[in-house]
């Protein structure tokens, strides 16, 4: 390696802040999405708004178009579901391990990865931090799809993204 290549990589890795989101690895049957943001409110904060997932994932991501209609029941069999009136209603996610104010696992294929042959495992931590709670969101999903599952990484990178953003600015305007 070059001495002036050499210095600006150790000089990058030394001051570069961790990247808030990434494609941690992606290939044709699957692929792993990670998020983190720090939030300026205690952990309890951060959960309680979390789960009110309601309030703050935005309505371009569901079915009926109304964010609002979303409900967590943040217990093991819980569900991420979606209400659309009387009897309808869709199962996005179901919730597989919980333990309040730390982490939330949910199992399923969110939005249109649950139309596919494929599955996934979403996990939602919370760590402390001085300056708030540190919140982050990964996705890992596998199965099949005829493009190969490596294709969605970054549409699903976008969005798991985007949630978190959304769920930081509702934390911090409250």
């Amino acid at each position: 390696m070059k001495p002036a290549i050499a210095a600006i990589t150790i000089l990058y890795f030394c001051t570069a802040t961790p990247a808030v989101g990434e494609v941690l690895d992606a290939a044709p049957g699957g692929f792993t999405v990670q998020h983190e943001r720090l939030v300026a409110a205690d952990r309890s904060t951060a959960w309680s708004a979390a789960i009110g997932v309601g309030d703050w994932w935005s309505d371009d991501h569901t079915v009926a178009g109304d964010a609002a209609r979303l409900r967590i029941d943040p217990r093991p069999l819980g569900c991420f579901c979606e209400y659309l009136g009387g009897d309808d209603g869709v199962v996005h996610l179901i919730v597989t391990s919980a333990s309040s104010q730390v982490m939330l696992r949910m199992t399923g294929g969110l939005g249109p990865l649950g139309l596919m042959g494929v599955s996934g495992n979403m996990t939602w931590e919370f760590f402390d931090d001085v300056a708030g709670t540190r919140i982050r969101f990964t996705y890992a999903v596998g199965g099949y799809h005829e493009k190969g599952l490596d294709t969605l990484a970054a549409p699903v990178d976008t969005v798991v993204g985007d949630a978190l953003a959304r769920l930081k600015s509702h934390i911090e305007r409250e």
